[in-house]
């Protein structure tokens, strides 16, 4: 069959024969499931093999674009493990997420700290957490996520609470 014919018909397939023709194409099953990336993925896999992949010159000139950065030449062959989300409970009963932040921020007081805030004439308390904020019960990853269960609308948790600091004041 003619490349130019055999693209053509890619669109045409679902995207179960585009999985299937992906395996035959690059001697490995995929698990994606958006079908103008398999097109795409697959035309260019075709049109490689029939003409010609990069030359070497190009790929080197890859290589210094990169920075030294690792060329990868093919799709990884293990997938990913999936990260799970579970639910944990902190020490005073409250439901939270398993995320933990990577270090303290320097603008916030230590766990056990309440930030206090006079919002639309609402005295809030948001006690600060080993790894997250409590506020009505529930217990929020970030600042921000308070502040726009406070609100209704996303905004800066810092700059909600004031605690941000410009980069002149430090």
């Amino acid at each position: 069959m003619n490349l130019a014919q055999d693209i053509a018909t890619l669109p045409t397939l679902s995207v179960a024969q585009l999985r299937s023709r992906y395996a035959e194409t690059f001697g490995e099953p995929t698990h994606a499931g958006r079908k103008a990336w398999l097109v795409k993925r697959i035309a260019w896999r075709l049109q490689a093999l029939a003409e010609g992949d990069l030359s070497e010159r190009a790929r080197q000139r890859a290589t210094e674009l990169a920075n030294d950065a690792d060329l990868r030449l093919s799709p990884p062959k293990s997938s990913r493990p999936a990260t799970s989300e579970c639910a944990a409970t902190s020490s005073d009963g409250l439901a939270m997420s398993s995320r933990t932040p990577a270090k303290p921020d320097e603008r916030l007081p230590q766990p056990g700290g309440v930030l206090r805030r006079l919002y639309k004439g609402q005295h809030l308390q948001v006690t600060v957490l080993q790894s997250g904020f409590a506020y009505g019960g529930q217990v929020f990853a970030s600042l921000s996520a308070v502040a726009k269960a406070i609100t209704g609308s996303h905004c800066n948790g810092f700059l909600f609470f004031r605690l941000s600091t410009t980069r002149g004041d430090q």
